[in-house]
C-alpha cells in the first residue's frame, strides 16, 4: 500500500474520499462504552463510527475531521474513521459484517469506491485492524473483509 496518488499527484483529493478501518485494541468495551470515553475527553483521538455486534454508533458528522489515522495529516484529511470493538465474549465476525455494511453503506452515499476502503495500516504501516491483518499486514483477512463489502455495496447498489 501507498499513500493514494491523489494525494501527490497533481489532483486534489476531496473530503472523505477514503474509508478507514480501525480495531479499538480494547477488550473491555463496547460501542457505546467509546462513546462515552470520547464525549468525556478520556480519548487523545476521535473517529467517525465505532461498531459492535449489536450498533453502529455515530461520533462525528461527516463533515467533520477525525483523528484517527495519522496525526493530522492525509489519512485523517480524507477519511472517514470506523473503529471495531473486540470486547471480550461478543461476536467478532458480527462485529466485522456490521462494519462492512456501514462501510457500503458510506461507500454508496458518500460516492467513495471499493479501492478506498482501507486498513489504518495504509497511511502509516501500523498493524491495524490487526485482527483482518496476516502477519501485520493486508492479506487473505482483508481481502475476506472486502469482499464483504462489496457485495453489501453490490446489494445497495
Amino acid at each position: 500500500y501507498e499513500i493514494a496518488s491523489c494525494l501527490v499527484g497533481s489532483e486534489m483529493c476531496i473530503r472523505d474520499s477514503f474509508i478507514t478501518m480501525h480495531n479499538t485494541e480494547n477488550p473491555s468495551a463496547d460501542a457505546m462504552q467509546h462513546a462515552r470515553a470520547l464525549n468525556n475527553g478520556a480519548l487523545r483521538c476521535n473517529w467517525h463510527y465505532t461498531v459492535d455486534p449489536y450498533v453502529a454508533m455515530q461520533h462525528l458528522p461527516l463533515n467533520e475531521t477525525g483523528r484517527h489515522a495519522d496525526r493530522g495529516g492525509p489519512g485523517d484529511m480524507y477519511s472517514i474513521g470506523i473503529e471495531m470493538c473486540e470486547k471480550r465474549g461478543q461476536s467478532i465476525v458480527k462485529t466485522f459484517d456490521r462494519a462492512a455494511k456501514l462501510a457500503a453503506y458510506t461507500m454508496y452515499s458518500q460516492n467513495i469506491p471499493l479501492r478506498n476502503v482501507v486498513p489504518h495500516y495504509y497511511w502509516t504501516g501500523k498493524r491495524c485492524p490487526h485482527l483482518l491483518l496476516d502477519n501485520g499486514k493486508p492479506g487473505f483477512k482483508w481481502s475476506w473483509f472486502i469482499s464483504r463489502v462489496d457485495y453489501y455495496n453490490r446489494c445497495i447498489s
